[in-house]
């Protein structure tokens, strides 16, 4: 597939545009819920197309591909649909007396040309999600999807521009010397999707501009496990959210924090159910997925030498394979600690007290997501509020990430900003400020000569 930018250059494209945005064409409801109907038809019409694609970059079976990335793609466009009409209304605010008679509203406007960097690991719906609040939002749009994905990318490239205009939506594919030349313009937003490290190279280049930024990144996600759980549901719900799509998840558990008093019993749990859902060969599973490439593969399998093997280990360069598997008797300070693994391996901690678990977490960065089983209310109350994380998720996994209603993203090094539902409106838009006053009203009483006017004003406003 020849690139866009063979034939156009970055500059020239978003020249293009900027003038198209500023000609008003992306401003009505109309157009908008347009475009989204558009991109709803094409995914639905194109779905064994996308499902395919996802098979081939990261062997993602139908059912993973759908819930993991189709469906919330769907999702996204249907809560879109439903309440654009609402989020464009002028809100409207209360007024000091002051300003009496005024009226005061925030009106959301679109920010102009924004860039979208997004990542391999979801490579369909991470690419789609803030698009679509970027569509919703009035804004025109460049995507730059990870080369990695090559299958997905090529597809999105394709389906995107055929269908859109490119003066409206641009998918520019490429390596890293692509998102290095993007990073060179001049945009009014930048969001982010990938590794903190990669994130800090975004933010640098965004400052020399003042460019505002949404960085969607990672890190460490704790996963609790108190005594007073159900240990097979548990097990069960840990072991899902860990290894779908081969652990390749932004907020997988990273590493799992386990009550002294059921370690034996939760480890042997979580065994079994890992047999049970690939198998006793998970290689030959139809349900499990591969890692990206041999480079990350080789970064994972390094990893296994920081801890006992309870299950797991086996890998295999050619299928780019490597084994669900539980890491116990692990050094805190071993590298596999040090950062997001982002991969099918779970090292396992036990702790004698919530106390001490906490602290546990409260030494390192600020997870993208924190996990606690546990029934116990004051238990949930106590880590809710003495921890620090992106967002929690009590008694399971990942399935807060579904919520359109919470806005989802990072604290800290785990990112800044957040999407979902109307907070992806909100990122791709700025809320004007506006005052309106009348002309028929004015005691004077701000004007100079200032004389005798202090204690009236004292008087009448406090």
């Amino acid at each position: 597939m020849q690139s866009v930018t063979s034939t156009l250059s970055f500059t020239t494209l978003i020249a293009e545009q900027r003038a198209y945005f500023q000609s008003g064409v992306t401003l009505p409801l109309a157009f908008r819920l347009a475009q989204l109907r558009k991109l709803k038809a094409l995914i639905l019409e194109h779905r064994a197309e996308i499902e395919l694609a996802l098979k081939t970059d990261l062997n993602k079976p139908q059912l993973e591909a759908y819930i993991g990335e189709i469906r919330p793609v769907l999702q996204e466009i249907d809560h879109a649909l439903k309440h654009l009409k609402q989020w464009l209304k002028p809100q409207t605010v209360s007024t000091d007396l002051a300003l009496f008679p005024a009226q005061a509203q925030r009106y959301a406007e679109p920010l102009g040309v924004v860039l979208i960097l997004s990542p391999w690991n979801y490579p369909f719906a991470l690419v789609l999600t803030p698009l679509i609040g970027a569509i919703a939002a009035g804004n025109c749009v460049i995507i730059k999807p990870s080369e990695m994905s090559e299958a997905t990318s090529a597809l999105l490239t394709c389906l995107i521009n055929e269908n859109f205009s490119s003066q409206h939506i641009r998918v520019i594919p490429g390596a890293v010397e692509t998102s290095q030349g993007l990073l060179a313009q001049k945009f009014d937003h930048i969001f982010f999707t990938g590794s903190t490290r990669v994130g800090k190279i975004v933010m640098e280049a965004a400052a020399k501009q003042l460019i505002p930024v949404t960085l969607e990144l990672g890190g460490k996600s704790p996963c609790i496990v108190e005594p007073d759980i159900d240990i097979q549901e548990t097990a069960k719900r840990i072991i899902w959210g860990k290894f779908l799509n081969a652990g390749q998840t932004c907020i997988a558990p990273d590493y799992l924090l386990v009550h002294q008093a059921i370690r034996e019993p939760l480890l042997a749990a979580l065994t079994t159910c890992i047999q049970e859902f690939y198998g006793q060969d998970p290689a030959q599973s139809p349900d499990y997925c591969r890692l990206i490439n041999a480079q990350h593969l080789e970064r994972l399998r390094q990893f296994l030498a920081d801890g006992d093997i309870l299950c797991g280990g086996e890998w295999d360069a050619q299928s780019r394979y490597l084994a669900p598997t539980l890491l116990i008797n692990v050094d805190p300070t071993a590298p596999i600690m040090q950062s997001e693994i982002f991969g099918p391996i779970l090292p396992i901690f036990h702790y004698d007290t919530l106390e001490s678990a906490i602290a546990f977490i409260n030494e390192r960065p600020k997870p993208l997501a924190l996990y606690l089983f546990s029934q116990n209310q004051q238990q949930q109350e106590k880590v809710l509020t003495r921890t620090s994380s992106g967002g929690i998720c009590f008694n399971d996994t990942l399935l807060q990430f579904s919520a359109l209603n919470l806005p989802f993203g990072g604290i800290g090094s785990s990112g800044m900003g957040s999407y979902h539902g109307k907070a992806s409106f909100d990122t791709f838009s700025h809320h004007k400020s506006v005052l309106k006053r009348g002309l028929w009203l004015e005691f004077n009483l701000r004007f100079p000569p200032y004389l005798h006017k202090l204690k009236w004003i004292q008087r009448l406003l406090g």
